[in-house]
């Protein structure tokens, strides 16, 4: 009998403490699941959620080679758009992290998909993104986006 209960013990103490390091993310793992995240949030059309993943004065180069600076621009940019159903999806081809300036770039392709016009993909192109862990979270600084398709 106390041969069983040692090792459950021993288990126990262990993932106590080595919990936190086990189940950490490393940052490239972070940005990826706040990229996901993201996508999801434009998928849902939900504004809020997709404004809170950026940089109160994060600047925006749209695929037409629109600049919007901020938060509030890209909000009204968004609202412009009324009732369109339009979305993009961000696929990251590559993302480097520098964690002593808490700074990551990544770079990828983009799809911009409308459902009233199929399930296909209306356009699309690359894009690049620089992200800040200055405030204590990954948030995205910047983006530029190139229509290539």
């Amino acid at each position: 009998m106390r041969l069983c209960k040692r090792p459950i013990w021993f288990g126990l103490l262990f993932l106590l403490l080595s919990g936190p390091a086990l189940f950490a993310q490393s940052d490239q793992e972070q940005i990826r699941a706040l990229r996901e995240a993201s996508n999801q949030a434009l998928k849902d059309y939900d504004t809020a959620a997709e404004l809170s993943f950026l940089t109160e004065d994060v600047l925006i180069t749209t695929g037409n080679g629109t600049l919007l600076a901020g938060k509030e621009a890209l909000k009204q940019y968004i609202e412009s758009f009324g009732e369109s159903k339009m979305y993009w999806v961000r696929t990251p081809a590559a993302l480097e992290v520098n964690a002593s300036r808490e700074l990551a770039w990544e770079t990828g392709t983009w799809k911009g998909y409308d459902p009233g016009r199929g399930p296909g993909p209306v356009a699309g192109g690359r894009y690049s993104a620089q992200w800040t862990r200055a405030s204590g979270a990954w948030r995205i600084n910047s983006e530029l986006f190139v229509t290539l398709e």
